[in-house]
């Protein structure tokens, strides 16, 4: 379903746009998801909404045929968050150890406390992080927006399978511009 309307306390949930997974090869170049991110993120900001940047920091313990999964470390610098979203000091940030930024962290709690009923979702990999927070949100009773040119997944198939299959039954969906039009004039 196309974009039609955003509540008026909607926060921007970015999804692991971080040093490490942005320099993996994606369907569509990292640069540009950031780059659209970054726009959202700057225009929530400027109207008083609420922005969160969520990293991986690990990984869930249970076993699974894809390699290991608990304790694994990462390089130096791979979880930090691309200096092009800008943080600001008034940004929620969470750091997950699973696909999902809801389960395992207080981001459920951060958004309630702040009276947010919806998210605008950005970030990789659609089909891992984007879509199990959306999931979640979805069962969480949030109302959910897409930004589809501001996703990108390593896997073409999931990438579409996600953006043909999936969000339509939890999301509406729209490009940048369109949720950009959808927001409420700047403060």
């Amino acid at each position: 379903m196309t974009a039609t309307t955003l509540d008026p306390r909607t926060a921007l949930v970015v999804i692991d746009l971080q040093q490490g997974i942005t320099a993996l090869p994606t369907v569509h170049p990292s640069a540009e998801v950031i780059e659209r991110s970054a726009r959202l993120a700057a225009a929530f900001r400027a109207r008083d909404l609420p922005v969160v940047l969520v990293n991986v920091t690990g990984m869930a313990p249970g076993r699974n045929d894809g390699g290991p999964g608990g304790n694994v470390s990462f390089p130096e610098g791979w979880a930090d968050l691309v200096k092009e979203l800008d943080q600001q000091p008034e940004d929620i940030t969470v750091s997950k150890k699973q696909w999902g930024a809801f389960y395992g962290t207080g981001l459920d709690m951060e958004l309630r406390r702040r009276g947010v009923t919806q998210i605008v979702l950005v970030g990789i990999s659609t089909s891992i992080g984007v879509e199990s927070t959306a999931r979640d949100a979805y069962e969480a009773g949030y109302h959910i927006t897409i930004a589809t040119d501001a996703v990108t997944d390593t896997d073409a198939d999931a990438h579409a399978n996600s953006l043909q299959r999936i969000f339509p039954r939890l999301a509406e969906t729209g490009s940048t511009d369109e949720i950009l039009a959808l927001l409420p004039a700047a403060k």
